[in-house]
């Protein structure tokens, strides 16, 4: 149950509907239904397909309505179906009483005029870091609790950087992380692999890079943004990373990583289960910036939502089993299933008390941003889109990064119009 595949928001078209890209977790799921008609009692929604009627999370599920004295019918179905049937029964005056959305959605559904407030519904989420609930605020307001949070750090392969003679503790930027990857060369290992794919992953995997040095998503060709393109590229171009990055997904890319043959991999903390089944020692680091800190990278990870409902009635009972799905004890149940960091630091120092593995990821998350937030909510998925098209195309030979992310300014400057 520690594994998830997850799929992450990739365009919005201009009907409205949701259309996906690859997930920022590891394993395969199947659709479970589509849970479009309102049944008797409160009805959830989640992301999850791959958890049955007999796993921890529907089981918490389950409890959270006994709890509140109602039966809750839970649906689980791929996040594309679930944003693309939220929207439809909206329309249709059925949406589900809870619904548990992956955190770029929720701009597009605030959007539709789907989701409530949390502080008109009386829910408290003082308590939650700011960075991590920003994925799920608009206009200052927010309209969802986050049950926990993954994103993006480096693992490294201790066995290879002990024969190149290089000291994980010392790649603190972009310069000594470079310089360890070519002691990493000359020691006839390999140096880095990570996803540059043309899909959400291929954003999701660059944006610490960007962001990292300094990066802005409103103006992608700024010499910031140019800088992180041209980095990715040098390491291409000198053989510090495979050329199969431009069709890695962030399970193949940890595939490679998994070999022993490479000295870092940037992935998730879903991976965490696969790493201590690779069968070599392992760290993680903080993806570093560029001239040194942790870089900022993108949050992953899903908010419990209530959608609008014609009988505001239900509200107090949705209330309550919202509240019982975020409490302490259950993000602390809940994070561990899913390999997920918790929201709040009073959570979050429980997971490293009972894991110190989730150290690194604390700080990872602490350092990390929400892709939609900063006041970019639906405009994001368009950046995106042209962001991951210009790292094809320079990584690929085809434009030099400044060309490359000059075409993209240009594309999405014409799109918004």
């Amino acid at each position: 149950m520690r594994h998830l595949r997850r799929a992450l928001l990739a365009t919005v078209l201009a009907t409205g509907t949701l259309a996906s890209a690859a997930a920022c977790s590891s394993s395969g799921s199947t659709t479970a239904g589509s849970g479009t008609a309102k049944a008797a009692g409160y009805t959830f929604w989640d992301p999850y397909p791959q958890f049955d009627a007999t796993s921890d999370w529907a089981k918490l599920v389950a409890s959270c309505g006994t709890q509140a004295g109602v039966t809750v019918k839970r649906t689980g179905m791929d996040t594309t179906d679930l944003g693309n049937k939220a929207l439809l029964a909206a329309q249709q005056g059925n949406a589900p009483d809870v619904m548990l959305v992956d955190n770029p959605v929720v701009s597009t559904l605030v959007q539709a005029g789907i989701l409530n407030k949390t502080s008109d519904l009386g829910l408290d989420t003082s308590a939650i870091q700011s960075n991590i609930i920003g994925a799920g605020t608009v206009d200052g307001a927010s309209y969802g609790i986050p049950i926990g949070a993954n994103t993006l750090a480096l693992y490294y392969n201790k066995n290879v950087l002990k024969a190149a003679g290089v000291d994980a503790a010392g790649i603190t930027n972009w310069a000594t992380l470079t310089a360890a990857l070519n002691k990493v060369k000359a020691a006839g290992k390999k140096g880095i692999t990570f996803s540059a794919i043309g899909t959400e992953e291929g954003s999701f995997q660059f944006e610490p890079w960007f962001w990292g040095a300094g990066g802005d998503l409103t103006k992608l060709n700024n010499a910031n943004g140019t800088a992180a393109l041209s980095l990715w590229k040098g390491w291409v171009s000198d053989g510090l990373a495979p050329n199969d990055v431009l069709s890695n997904t962030q399970t193949t890319s940890w595939q490679e990583f998994a070999t022993g043959q490479y000295a870092f991999g940037e992935n998730g903390t879903w991976q965490l289960a696969n790493a201590d089944k690779a069968g070599f020692p392992y760290g993680v680091i903080s993806i570093p910036a560029k001239d040194g800190g942790a870089a900022p990278a993108p949050t992953g990870g899903e908010f419990v939502t209530v959608p609008v409902q014609k009988d505001t009635s239900r509200y107090d009972v949705t209330k309550k089993i919202v509240s019982c799905l975020t409490s302490s004890t259950n993000l602390l149940s809940t994070d561990t299933t899913l390999s997920y960091i918790a929201p709040t630091s009073a959570v979050q120092a429980q997971q490293v008390a009972k894991n110190a593995e989730l150290k690194p990821w604390v700080t990872a998350v602490a350092a990390a941003k929400g892709r939609t937030s900063g006041g970019l909510g639906t405009k994001y998925p368009v950046i995106s889109e042209q962001l991951w098209t210009a790292v094809q195309s320079a990584l690929s030979g085809g434009k030099s990064p400044q060309a490359a992310l000059d075409a993209a300014q240009t594309a999405v400057a014409n799109h918004q119009g």
